[in-house]
């Protein structure tokens, strides 16, 4: 299996061999299965205090009727704001949580080595496929998949020539696609950082980043993975196969993944 290699200019100029892990079988399910228990990996555990809501002095009566008031535990004393109203139970004010996050609980969910690199190589396969790049929702022209660029694209530190050669490769309706999908949030996601929403573009894989993957932060939705450090969670967001995805001559030769190495038996 042969692909073309694009050159900074646009035009092709040579013929490049793909390896073996563009030929591994699709597993969608394997797919989704895999990057719902690697995205787990950066959540972090939270909790809340175990006695939070619970410090207090509130008891019930003994026995709690004939008081003409509801049988909950109250606040002892008196001749003070707090003293006989409700404490230390859930749905009262200043009360506990009901069932609260516990810092205890497993967020962390391995997957077998096996199974990962086999999802990792299908998720590799296909970004070769043009039916699944096309369901994603990327705006493809009569193109060749994979793309494979030569590597002076790791060296590019002008915006204006990262466009210019996505257009020459035919992604004009791509990048039209990126611009117009720029949606700014409001409410409490603007409050926490999380004013701009963008849609997932192209993605580059080199072998060194030697300045584009600062370029390609100006370009929305498009990013930038080492081979060395490729995941699924970057050439398959959402669970979903398919990603528009451009390679360096050089990272094909790194792809460590194999048929084999996949998990084929």
């Amino acid at each position: 299996m042969n692909s073309s290699v694009v050159e900074i200019d646009g035009k092709s100029s040579k013929k490049v061999e793909l390896p073996p892990a563009f030929e591994t079988p699709p597993r969608p399910d394997l797919i989704r299965r895999a990057y719902w228990l690697i995205n787990s990996h950066h959540i972090q555990p939270k909790g809340r205090d175990p006695m939070a809501g619970m410090k207090t002095s509130a008891e019930t009566s003994n026995p709690p009727t004939g008081r003409g008031v509801s049988r909950v535990p109250r606040v002892k004393g008196d001749r003070h704001p707090r003293s006989g109203q409700a404490a230390g139970i859930a749905s009262v004010v200043k009360g506990r949580l009901s069932h609260p996050p516990k810092a205890e609980k497993v967020v962390y969910l391995k997957i077998n080595r096996k199974e990962r690199r086999l999802a990792l190589a299908s998720a590799v396969a296909y970004t070769a496929r043009k039916d699944a790049v096309k369901a994603r929702g990327h705006r493809i022209e009569k193109m060749e998949l994979p793309i494979v660029v030569s590597d002076e694209v790791e060296s590019v530190d002008k915006t204006s020539k990262l466009v210019g050669l996505l257009m020459k490769i035919g992604l004009r309706g791509e990048l039209q696609r990126l611009y117009q999908g720029v949606k700014r949030r409001s409410g409490h996601s603007r409050l926490r950082g999380r004013a701009y929403r963008e849609r997932v573009g192209p993605l580059l894989v080199v072998t060194n980043d030697r300045g584009v993957g600062r370029t390609a932060q100006s370009i929305p939705g498009v990013e930038v993975a080492r081979v060395d450090s490729l995941s699924i969670l970057q050439l398959a967001p959402g669970g979903v196969p398919g990603r528009l995805t451009m390679w360096t001559e050089s990272s094909l030769t790194a792809l460590p993944l194999s048929q084999r190495e996949g998990g084929e038996s």
